[in-house]
């Protein structure tokens, strides 16, 4: 039974249910490389320093260039001076039966105009306004504030130095929420789990998967 439905946990169950199984279900950790993580983690942590008002000079002289680069282009960014709302915060909320939720880079505001941002030190997803991180942090925001003017998702792409703003409202929150269910109920349903043999090749666990 699972408690708190994330982001990414969906995405594993829609590429490979049997993935899901071993990771959520067994809870069978198998190593992976953390190189490819460590220049977003860096700048994570200088962002959410930086919107906290803490001294981060001593933090900067420790970037690369190539971070230190990506790190400019995040300070210039027209969405991240925003005021900020809140910063590198856990959220969750209740979707029919299912709980969702997941950890949030920010939230800035502009008067009562919200805006979720999500640094991306490589590509925003594909087909970004329905991808699962968009629609629970979007569901989650909206129950969140309740009141607000106007509610976006902004994708912050440092790699490109370009944003990719998605738009909330009722219709699509309505169509957020059945998406969300659909896939939470197939996760509660399912007794077998099946492997999705287009992924084989680059899943750790594909020495234990038969």
């Amino acid at each position: 039974m699972i408690n708190n439905y994330s982001p990414h946990m969906l995405k594993t169950y829609q590429n490979c249910p049997k993935k899901f199984y071993f990771q959520f279900i067994e809870h069978i950790n198998m190593p992976k490389s953390s190189s490819p993580f460590e220049k977003g983690k860096k700048i994570h942590a200088l962002a959410n320093y930086n919107l906290q008002g803490i001294k981060i000079d001593k933090l900067e002289n420790t970037l690369t260039d190539t971070e230190k680069n990506i790190w400019n282009l995040l300070l210039g960014n027209e969405y991240f001076n925003k005021e900020c709302y809140k910063s590198e915060f856990s959220l969750s909320c209740k979707i029919n039966k299912f709980w969702i939720g997941g950890r949030i880079d920010a939230i800035v505001r502009d008067f009562n105009r919200y805006y979720i941002l999500d640094y991306k030190t490589g590509s925003e997803p594909n087909n970004a306004q329905y991808d699962f991180q968009t629609m629970i942090y979007l569901l989650c925001i909206d129950k969140y504030l309740k009141n607000y003017e106007t509610l976006s998702f902004v994708y912050i792409n440092l790699k490109d130095n370009k944003n990719l703003v998605i738009n909330f409202d009722n219709n699509i929150k309505q169509e957020y929420e059945e998406k969300i269910i659909k896939t939470c109920t197939l996760i509660d349903k399912d007794k077998v789990f099946k492997c999705n043999k287009e992924h084989c090749n680059t899943c750790e666990y594909k020495k234990i998967c038969k």
